[in-house]
């Protein structure tokens, strides 16, 4: 029994000093115990925060009626386009989604700036040449610019590491 007790009060032990000795590393200044992945993380959360919009995703889809009713099962409602411009927008609550039937190849992640969730215009918002020059600025490569010699409307495009395409479309 008492060896019991010793060994149960070695291990408590061990596992105190180890926490405490871990809290006390890990939050000194300096410590250079961090990583690479860490480091980048908090230097990503010191850069000022873009203003992108609305957020939907563009779905390429093989038949819109089809995926017109799949939605609509879902609880959303066509808020914008057209069966006869190949195209819905549809809203469920704050959650957009666009179905695309021949538009393009793979689904999108697309913002908006100036605009919120009704497509109603926001007064303050980056413009997406600032948000270019931000990405520039943060050595993120474009697939497409926009002219930035130019105001209103434009659109640029970036590719995440998944191959995933994300489209910020100004219409103002």
């Amino acid at each position: 029994m008492k060896n019991a007790a010793l060994i149960f009060l070695g291990f408590t032990s061990i596992f105190f000093l180890g926490f405490f000795s871990r809290n006390v590393f890990t939050n000194l200044p300096n410590n250079n115990i961090g990583n690479k992945q860490t480091d980048s993380i908090i230097k990503t959360k010191t850069k000022s925060k873009m203003k992108l919009g609305a957020f939907s995703i563009s779905l390429s889809v093989k038949d819109l009626n089809a995926s017109k009713l799949f939605y609509e099962n879902l609880g959303f409602t066509v808020f914008a386009g057209s069966m006869e411009n190949n195209y819905l927008i549809m809203k469920n609550e704050n959650s957009l989604i666009g179905i695309f039937h021949g538009m393009f190849e793979n689904n999108i992640l697309t913002f908006n700036p100036g605009w919120d969730e009704n497509a109603n215009n926001i007064e303050k918002f980056d413009d997406v040449r600032e948000i270019q020059r931000q990405l520039k600025s943060n050595n993120v490569k474009l697939t497409t610019e926009a002219d930035e010699n130019t105001t209103g409307p434009a659109s640029i495009m970036v590719t995440d590491p998944d191959g995933n395409v994300i489209l910020i479309d100004q219409h103002r």
